[in-house]
């Protein structure tokens, strides 16, 4: 269940939830968005790029949250959306529902142009296709990307800033998360929407491919896990196929100081992912073989005991060379419910049988699994921190970290000593039932990136005290 965020300021521009639609928001009902807190003095000033729900684009605001660019001709749910050097838009065109796939994965200009584009992998049916203006169609044999969830264009691995990798925009290879309807008996007799992960020449070529049925004995699951995934396997009716593993983020692992002192698992171009239906984190090398792998099951070892059980994960990256903290894994551990196991009351067929009602943001030593650095609220607040969905985490050059709470549409940026030094409230809400304005991934690009805009003036928002904040009207005796 959506919940509202939780909010430390007031901010520049007000847009109250009561004006969206009052009754779908469990309380509070109204709440600032915008920018609600700015420190200009203790950020990593640029520019945030998220995205809209339901069609509504991709979204560039700078720090005060002025809205510099929206891009509605690409707008496929879910992205993710990135801001590449030169003011290039990159990401999907058109949402195929009622799967989570993209038609086309798009390059623009900043005048809006076509630069590349990607949509020969496979063709495919629509049931129901939406643009970015909100017009639908289905039934049409179309070629498509079938890109889902992620992906990087050569350069830069995660798809951040970082120094001296910057991601190529007139060559270069582009790793694509897709999906492929097959039929694995040795998953399940059901249709499987299965991970299948392609690398694309500039020119559109398949150089590279791996599909994730062909390694289920490489996951690491157990036997009670493999009958619940035989099953009950995520079924889903109007796909007429099983997400099964449910991929929602691929990077490269990119240069680090693990493959230069010797360990091949990490060697630069290997791939990690991230299953957030499995509760896995792992590394393919380019031979596909699965080297380097945390979960399903977080208590094989002293180590990951001590870590705790990761539950329903998004964007787990090797941080990059350059940037504080370089060469552990940063990772937005959503809690929810995600694996597979014994059946029980919460789980009857064994799927989605771990549980968390929190959320935190780690950092650790992807060798010795050592927890270097943690975000979350402790006790009986720990929901405080709470989005059992989407989100995602960036490390900044100043060492600080981007956070986006993205069930609540809140990103954030958070010093080493956890203190919030920037926060954004998104006002762009859904028109679907539940209404919603989740993000799925933010990232903060520097000014530079983006020649055709002026730097905008960074003027600080002071949060009031909410103990005596009202809105406007309200009165207090």
């Amino acid at each position: 269940m959506n919940k509202p965020p939780r909010f430390l300021g007031l901010t520049a521009t007000c847009l109250l939830a009561s004006l969206v639609a009052p009754t779908a928001f469990p309380f509070p009902s109204v709440y600032p968005t915008g920018t609600t807190i700015y420190q200009p003095d203790r950020t990593w000033n640029g520019y945030t790029i998220f995205d809209a729900p339901d069609g509504q684009g991709a979204v560039l605001i700078d720090m005060n949250g002025n809205v510099q660019r929206q891009w509605t001709e690409i707008a496929a749910v879910p992205g993710p959306f990135r801001i590449l050097p030169g003011g290039y838009i990159m990401g999907g065109d058109t949402t195929r529902r009622p799967y989570q796939e993209a038609i086309v994965l798009l390059q623009l200009n900043w005048d809006g142009n076509e630069v590349w584009r990607y949509d020969q992998m496979e063709q495919v049916v629509t049931e129901e296709t939406e643009n970015g203006e909100g017009k639908t169609e289905g039934g049409q044999t179309v070629w498509s990307a079938r890109q889902h969830h992620d992906w990087q264009r050569q350069g830069n691995p995660v798809g951040y800033y970082a120094p001296d990798m910057a991601p190529q925009t007139d060559s270069g290879r582009t790793l694509v998360l897709a999906h492929k309807n097959v039929m694995a008996p040795e998953v399940s007799d059901k249709r499987l929407e299965d991970e299948y992960i392609y690398e694309l020449s500039w020119d559109g070529e398949v150089i590279w491919e791996w599909l994730a049925s062909d390694h289920v004995d490489e996951f690491g699951f157990s036997e009670a896990a493999r009958n619940a995934i035989y099953r009950s396997v995520q079924w889903n009716q109007d796909r007429a196929s099983a997400d099964w593993l449910h991929f929602n983020s691929l990077t490269y692992v990119g240069p680090n100081k693990w493959y230069d002192g010797g360990d091949l698992r990490f060697q630069p171009e290997n791939i990690l992912f991230s299953s957030r239906e499995a509760n896995i984190i792992g590394i393919i090398n380019r031979e596909g073989n699965i080297v380097w792998r945390m979960g399903p099951d977080y208590t094989q070892s002293k180590e990951l005991k001590e870590l705790g059980q990761i539950i329903g994960q998004h964007n787990p990256h090797i941080i990059p060379k350059g940037l504080p903290g370089a060469g552990n894994l940063l990772v937005f551990d959503n809690g929810g419910s995600a694996g597979y196991g014994f059946a029980n009351p919460a789980a009857p067929n064994g799927e989605a049988s771990l549980r968390r009602d929190f959320s935190r943001v780690l950092e650790l030593n992807p060798v010795s699994f050592e927890k270097i650095w943690e975000y979350s609220i402790g006790g009986s607040e720990k929901f405080q921190l709470f989005s059992h969905y989407v989100s995602n985490a960036q490390r900044l050059p100043n060492g600080n970290t981007l956070i986006n709470e993205g069930a609540d549409g809140r990103i954030f940026e958070l010093t080493p000593d956890k203190e919030i030094v920037w926060e954004y409230v998104s006002p762009f809400f859904g028109t679907r039932e539940p209404i919603s304005h989740r993000i799925f991934r933010a990232y903060r690009v520097p000014y530079d990136w983006i020649p055709q805009l002026q730097q905008p003036t960074e003027t600080p928002v002071i949060p009031p005290d909410l103990r005596t904040y009202r809105v406007p009207s309200s009165k207090v005796e």
